[in-house]
């Protein structure tokens, strides 16, 4: 909503002056909007202290002027040749995200309304609400259809929608990561410190992410220095001796822009309340560096520099704990040639190792290391200079090599990906928007080539977006699937076969979505077909178990969702999945996908000059699922029925903003008490409710004015 006091322009030339004010709908002004002329961006002001900016426009006809700023819904103000100055614009609060800028879905900045491709985003006020300790805490909490369950040696696997952690591309600010245990990353590596913004996209995404994204992705990006100087620390402390320590420090000195996290963690092993699938809770420590750094030397040019170190230890035995290390680094640079054209370039590089720390000697032997090297560019070309109309044109190629204890004599293999993509975006007219994409991967030890299509098409009517879309995603297979020669404790054997085909998929999904400033709702039904899924069965000649491609499969569901955020303080999400994971019978593959699943979260905020607070009540409730399991891993023909029962947890956080830049959080998790009769390896591993403090202080806010 914007009000307009008209001045008359003294005179008509060729140029003109144009001045006001932008405030929020208290009347305050509002310092750091973005003001810019439509269809000329290189025309363009900010708003100082007091709300006022200035431009000098070189042309006398009517305009479009675009106001925006961060967590305010933008506005568009049309400018008679006769209106120079006195304008009054107020901008409302974004209180549904509405104006979040995604970039995961298209690779190209979107305003989350407006784009093409159904996208969901967890906010960091999100995150601070929740308090999660990482990523799998945090998707667990905000997003139903997922599930974090424990596999061999209590190793953590993920279960999305019928889709395992091997086919859930996970991304930090668009690059893959190194290293996998049982088909999934390390989820500790991927803690919260320095997070903007998470972005997840559901289903097939090969078409711009290559391989491993069949059942989508999970973009992590990270924040930047936000004041001229910062200093944060934080700390925590919980049920079994939980502990978080960590701090930040980042900086803006002319074009430079620097933050440097550090964080610490650690939790005891306990003792579960009830017999199961298993007894105790491994417990150990693991501790991050990260440094982002940014520097723009001109307007419109910029690189990025990043690295990262982290170290996790985890006490399993008793004579040698298991430890994990990861190193990584990237450049990236990112130019604005002009209105309409630009270009990026990056490399990046992980190095993600295992070995076991021996207590005896106090030495360490490694015995597994994922090195990545990756080269990307990026060209991105717009045909109407308004960000409607684009094409966008990229190539990577990934260096992969692996040392592995699971190959013969711990050899290492090496593995040369190449790929390109093309992706059209384009406005039809105010209410069609169409994407067409196509990506070509080829890998090195299979000779083998695949191409990635996929095609969207969003029709939006006021607040109402409707989207439809078809999209390919496959999975090559994986060093260790085609070589692996392990031998199970003297059990059985596992071997690799390099004579796999690439899984593959065809996902169908139509939505519907209602937004408005204080309300959002949508539905969203998906049908993915899926052949040649990778898993391991038993091989009479071998006399053990060997990787295969297994026969054609379906996974179809539907999401609903609804959230509200009113200007008062109260708050509400709510969402809920339906998952039906249809199998042959007979397959070497039995679903343990839970049907339905709910999330839920309630809040209410207030703040007041000295103090205020947030009260959040979330929760999640998977329901029971009825299946087969195998008697035994060399018998395929014999099943039994098991049921894993259904459960529910709730956490309750209240956090509180004492004085200026001291936040206290109170979390009460587990708030009634569950739990379980027989700890299943789908089991959460809660002993009853707990109690965890945290506190964090911003020490910069101490000198501001």
């Amino acid at each position: 909503m914007f009000f307009l006091l008209l001045a008359m322009c003294t005179g008509y030339g060729q140029s003109r002056n144009v001045w006001g004010t932008v405030t929020d709908a208290e009347g305050e002004p509002l310092a750091g909007a973005v003001v810019t002329v439509e269809d000329r961006k290189n025309f363009y002001s900010v708003t100082d202290d007091n709300g006022k900016f200035f431009m000098d426009i070189p042309f006398d006809h009517i305009v479009t002027l675009h106001f925006q700023l961060m967590g305010y819904i933008s506005e568009d103000l049309e400018i008679s040749k006769e209106m120079a100055g006195g304008l009054k614009v107020v901008l409302e609060a974004d209180y549904m995200n509405l104006e979040t800028v995604v970039v995961t879905g298209t690779r190209t900045p979107r305003l989350l309304k407006n784009t093409p491709i159904m996208t969901r985003v967890i906010t960091n006020e999100d995150i601070t609400k929740v308090d999660a300790l990482n990523i799998v805490d945090l998707l667990e909490s905000e997003l139903p259809g997922i599930e974090l369950s424990y596999a061999m040696d209590q190793q953590l696997t993920l279960n999305m929608q019928g889709f395992g952690g091997n086919s859930v591309l996970f991304l930090v600010d668009g690059e893959r990561i190194a290293g996998e245990t049982l088909d999934n990353i390390d989820y500790n590596r991927l803690n919260l410190d320095n997070v903007e913004r998470v972005e997840i996209i559901k289903g097939a995404a090969s078409s711009l992410y290559g391989s491993n994204a069949v059942g989508g992705v999970v973009n992590l990006i990270s924040s930047g220095a936000k004041d001229p100087w910062s200093v944060n620390l934080n700390a925590r402390y919980g049920a079994h001796n939980e502990q978080r320590y960590g701090g930040s420090a980042g900086f803006i000195a002319g074009r430079f822009n620097s933050l440097t996290n550090v964080q610490y963690t650690s939790i005891d092993s306990y003792q579960m309340k009830n017999e199961g699938d298993y007894t105790t809770f491994y417990g150990g420590w693991n501790w991050s560096v990260k440094e982002r750094l940014q520097y723009e030397p001109i307007d419109g040019l910029k690189f990025t520099a990043r690295a990262g170190y982290f170290m996790r230890e985890r006490h399993m035995q008793a004579d040698s704990h298991d430890r994990y290390y990861d190193m990584n680094a990237g450049l990236k640079g990112e130019y604005d040639i002009n209105d309409r054209t630009r270009l990026e370039l990056s490399y990046s590089f992980d190095q993600y190792d295992k070995s076991d720390y021996l207590l005896v000697n106090q030495t360490d032997v490694r015995d597994y290391s994922n090195v990545q090297n990756v080269v990307r560019g990026v060209y991105t070309y717009d045909f109407s200079s308004d960000g409607k109309n684009t094409i966008v044109l990229g190539a990577d190629y990934m260096r992969d090599y692996l040392m592995s204890y699971q190959f013969e004599d711990n050899s290492s293999y090496v593995q040369h990906t190449v790929d390109m993509f093309a992706q059209v975006e384009s406005a039809l007219n105010e209410h069609w928007t169409f994407i067409g994409g196509l990506r070509y991967d080829f890998f090195s030890q299979m000779r083998t080539s695949h191409f990635s299509p996929k095609l969207n098409l969003m029709y939006k009517l006021e607040n109402w977006a409707f989207r439809g879309s078809f999209s390919g995603g496959f999975r090559a297979p994986t060093l260790k699937e085609m070589y692996m020669s392990f031998d199970m404790a003297g059990i059985f054997m596992i071997y690799g076969n390099p004579d796999l085909a690439p899984e593959q998929s065809e996902n169908l999904s139509l939505s519907a979505e209602y937004t408005w400033k204080y309300v959002s709702a949508s539905v969203n039904g998906f049908y993915n077909w899926v052949d040649n899924r990778i898993t391991t069965v038993w091989n009479e000649e071998l006399n053990g178990m060997m990787y295969t491609n297994m026969s054609s499969m379906q996974v179809r569901g539907v999401d609903v969702s609804f959230s509200m955020n009113l200007p008062m303080g109260l708050g509400a999400r709510l969402a809920y999945t339906y998952t039906n994971e249809a199998i042959r019978s007979g397959e070497p593959l039995l679903t343990q996908t839970r049907p339905h699943s709910a999330t839920a979260r309630f809040s209410y905020g207030k703040s007041w000059k000295n103090y205020g607070f947030d009260i959040s009540l979330s929760g999640r409730v998977l329901s029971a699922v009825t299946t087969e399991v195998y008697t035994s891993v060399t018998d395929y023909e014999h099943t039994e029925t098991q049921t894993y029962p259904a459960y529910t947890i709730w956490k309750l956080t209240l956090s509180q903003d004492i004085l200026r830049g001291i936040k206290l959080n109170v979390i009460v998790d587990n708030l009634f008490n569950y739990i379980p009769e027989y700890y299943y390896s789908n089991s959460p591993s809660t002993t009853g409710t707990t109690l965890t403090v945290g506190l964090s202080v911003d020490i910069e806010e101490f000198f501001r004015k």
